[in-house]
């Protein structure tokens, strides 16, 4: 029988963060319209987290929380897991998250699903088979995902309840467009001739 949850170590991840084990491990998060991507390996029992704000990648001359982009969370997730031991080909995902929180915009502009469509197509491009998805709608997801067993045990959360997801989502959304839009020193240079 299962070590009782009590005894496993249990790491809660926000956003921009990941976390991969080789030990027993409940790795748990809150998200909006965020994504997470559980990988986990069967041959090795480990698996690891993600926590997506934004697809595509940081522009690390500019904003240095690069974590936060799919492709830089989705690398280093994959680079940790191979870290564990484990080999690209046994790495079984499954994805979560993806809310369309914010009504006044569009679905196919919302940044859920944006999220779920960036890392849908880099786990195909990978060879990563995706074994199982909760994503989209219009709710928050609290999830527990365990490394061992690659089980993830969800909550959905109706929208009353997750405002608070919602505020912080647009905070970090907020405060990414304003870095990058804000002007960098630009240092000219003159040819001498």
């Amino acid at each position: 029988m299962e070590a009782s949850l009590a005894f496993k170590k249990r790491v809660k991840i926000h956003i921009g963060e990941i976390y991969t084990s080789s030990e027993p491990t409940i790795i748990e998060t809150l998200l909006g319209s965020c994504v997470s991507v559980c990988l986990y390996d069967p041959k090795k029992r480990s698996g690891g987290m993600n926590h997506i704000l934004l697809p595509g990648k940081a522009d690390l001359q500019r904003f240095d929380d690069a974590t936060r982009y799919g492709i830089n969370a989705m690398e280093i997730l994959i680079n940790s897991m191979m870290k564990l031991g484990s080999k690209r080909k046994n790495i079984l995902s499954k994805i979560f998250g993806g809310a369309h929180i914010l009504q006044s915009l569009g679905r196919h502009m919302a940044p859920g699903q944006k999220n779920i469509e960036f890392v849908e197509e880099f786990l195909d491009l990978e060879g990563i088979p995706v074994v199982s998805r909760n994503t989209g709608g219009h709710n928050g997801r609290k999830i527990y995902f365990h490394t061992h067993t690659g089980d993830v045990f969800l909550k959905t959360l109706p929208n009353k309840n997750f405002e608070a997801i919602s505020r912080e989502e647009n905070q970090y959304s907020e405060l990414v467009s304003y870095l990058l839009e804000k002007p960098t020193e630009v240092e000219l240079f003159r040819r001498n001739r």
